[in-house]
């Protein structure tokens, strides 16, 4: 099992963020964090990097009820999407919460993760 679901996008790295958050936003997510991950390196470590962003994304209703079935859950929010430079385009992926709940042993909340992954692929598919 892979642990994202992926497509390879053409275009700015500008364009497809806004299309990605678009798709996002779409879907019922929210954006709740955002880490540039190229330039924190050279600020922190004068290491140059290909572009890499990381998007943390929230759908607050889906949130709320897996906190309610593992209140400690928060730890593993919100879900993730990367977009990074490839030598074909863009790429952008987004965590597979089945995947990323697997250590949790818990029915209900694998239900919700499955929701999320359906409602992330879809927003990736349509990218």
């Amino acid at each position: 099992m892979g642990y994202t679901i992926d497509k390879v996008m053409t275009g700015a790295f500008d364009e497809v963020e806004a299309k990605v958050r678009e798709g996002l936003a779409d879907a019922g997510f929210g954006v709740l964090t955002e880490i540039n991950v190229s330039a924190t390196m050279k600020a922190k470590l004068d290491k140059d990097m290909p572009r890499y962003k990381i998007l943390g994304a929230c759908n607050p209703k889906l949130a709320y009820e897996a906190i309610g079935f593992a209140p400690r859950i928060g730890a593993m929010l919100p879900c993730n999407v990367v977009l990074r430079e490839v030598e074909n385009g863009i790429e952008v992926s987004a965590v597979d919460p089945v995947a990323s709940m697997l250590a949790v042993e818990n029915d209900d909340l694998v239900e919700v993760a499955s929701q999320v992954r359906q409602m992330l692929a879809d927003v990736i598919a349509k990218l």
